[in-house]
């Protein structure tokens, strides 16, 4: 294990992230400039987290820049999983230090650096689940670092990592594999670092045309702007308690809806489309499969909520009719199943069928090669293929069927870590739904929210259902659950193997 080219490549990433707190300290500086007084101690923590993750960068970078080395696989692993972790630990640092800095306050807001950890962590892997109370309490520098947070996570910050840094070579192509979501990442270019960077580029032009759409559609730039970084990178932190329901715009939520399907996609999709290829639409079996869950969730959901009356995030009540049921099922399916995790009505109370529907959704999530967390379409498509093929040799045991994704053949390889990785989601959804029980206390929490506390920081989507729903936050945990919560977050959003290789002694151990 070559550890001082690991440490090295952590030094330079730790100078990113610091070189975007700094653009964010900027923007405090102008707040506080123009009279925003609160932002005082806002700019004064996000210079000190700033200075920090600089020495912090150089500290890992200088004693190891002359040291020659390759970043081989386990490197790599290694290098991935230590940048979300260490990353976490740099993002946090803002919300700790200007806790820490402000006059006294009832509201309490991140005095805990686990309580500051927890939410960096579900903003850089797009969780989106918070342990604020009054979101309204903290400053908007910090409101938009958060938001920040999510959009790096949103595509990785180690494919930024791989964007802006062209010396990582044949290195850069094995973290970019460690990194993308789904069980079939490739590029769109040959070159890894060019492939980076196209993503990166529709990512920021999703970005600025929906910055631009909910401006003209009544949202002020702060909150288009924010909105924006949390939709697009399927996060769902907003700068009100109460979520995209306080905004009581059914433009907007459309609006959002729409960026939402588009977030749930594989990107590579939309590189074929900016190349004129525009036959993938019909010809990707993974895309056509997205869309139908959508719609068999929504109808389902809409038939669940028809004739019910609507409680929103804000606390109205929308009488029951085709206008509302109609937006209400389409948001919320939509949501849950990007894993983007904006609410606008408290699905606590709805019955059974669409509560469960929702579930159900939780685990599926959005396509492979997207922003979205959840198994993944693709996975949950080559599962169902292998069932039905294992059903066919039952009875026909003479026969070998291959099986097929649209045009492509899935391996053995495939079909063997397609499965190990249901298999792993399921054992670590039930140790951790374990062990949320065993670190509350039984008054405190119940079976459900336990369970789906663990599904929605697994599958990177936020809200759940009891104590963690959509009018909920996860500030009454107590420290080891939210760190255990942590974990899954990180380990929802590098696909489980990235994280469990470190436990394995033999990854340790010299060739």
């Amino acid at each position: 294990m070559n550890f001082s080219y690991v440490l090295r490549q952590l030094g330079l990433l730790v100078g990113v992230l610091a070189v975007c707190v700094m653009a964010v300290a900027g923007y405090a500086g102008a707040l506080w400039w123009s009279g925003a007084t609160s932002e005082r101690v806002a700019c004064y923590a996000l210079l000190a987290t700033f200075g920090l993750g600089l020495v912090a960068g150089l500290s890992l970078w200088l004693p190891q820049r002359r040291r020659e080395g390759e970043l081989g696989r386990r490197e790599a692993l290694l290098l991935v999983a230590a940048s979300w972790f260490l990353g976490a630990a740099l993002a946090a640092l803002p919300f700790y230090i200007w806790s820490h800095l402000r006059a006294a306050s009832d509201d309490g807001a991140f005095s805990s650096y686990v309580d500051c950890y927890f939410e960096a962590m579900s903003g850089l892997t797009t969780t989106g689940a918070t342990v604020l109370t009054s979101i309204a309490a903290v400053p908007k520098s910090l409101l938009f670092w958060r938001a920040m947070t999510q959009w790096l996570g949103g595509l990785g910050i180690v494919l930024l990592f791989v964007a802006v840094l062209p010396m990582l070579g044949v290195g850069g192509k094995r973290l970019f594999r460690v990194e993308a979501p789904g069980p079939t990442p490739e590029g769109v270019r040959p070159r890894i670092q060019e492939t980076a960077r196209a993503l990166w580029m529709i990512y920021v032009g999703l970005t600025v045309a929906e910055i631009l759409i909910l401006r003209m559609l009544g949202m002020g730039w702060f909150d288009s702007v924010t909105h924006t970084l949390t939709t697009l990178a399927t996060g769902g932190f907003s700068t009100l308690d109460s979520s995209i329901g306080g905004f009581a715009s059914p433009a907007l939520e459309w609006a959002i809806v729409f960026f939402m399907v588009l977030a749930g996609v594989n990107f590579g999709i939309y590189y074929q489309l900016l190349r004129r290829r525009w036959g993938i639409l019909r010809e990707d079996p993974e895309l056509r499969l997205y869309l139908v869950i959508l719609a068999v969730g929504f109808l389902v959901v809409l038939v669940g909520i028809w004739n019910a009356p609507i409680h929103t995030t804000a606390g109205d009540e929308l009488a029951p009719g085709t206008g509302n049921a109609i937006r209400t099922a389409a948001f919320q399916v939509v949501s849950v199943q990007t894993t983007t995790g904006f609410c606008t009505v408290d699905f606590n109370q709805w019955s059974f069928l669409p509560k469960v529907t929702l579930l159900i959704l939780m685990f599926v999530g959005a396509s492979a090669g997207s922003t979205g967390g959840g198994l993944k379409v693709m996975r949950c498509l080559i599962a169902f293929k292998v069932m039905l093929a294992e059903l066919e040799h039952v009875f026909r045991p003479n026969v070998i069927r291959t099986v097929k994704v649209g045009k492509s053949v899935v391996d053995s390889e495939l079909k063997l870590t397609t499965l190990a990785y249901f298999l792993a989601i399921g054992t670590i959804f039930c140790m951790g739904t374990i062990l949320l029980m065993i670190f509350e206390s039984s008054e405190s929490i119940d079976v459900v929210t336990a369970a789906t506390a663990t599904i929605a920081t697994l599958n990177n989507i936020g809200p759940g259902l009891a104590r963690v729903g959509a009018i909920e936050n996860f500030a009454w945990f107590s420290a080891p659950s939210k760190l255990l919560m942590s974990l899954l977050m990180a380990l929802g959003r590098l696909e489980l193997f990235a994280i469990l290789v470190l436990f394995v002694p033999r990854f340790w151990r010299s060739e």
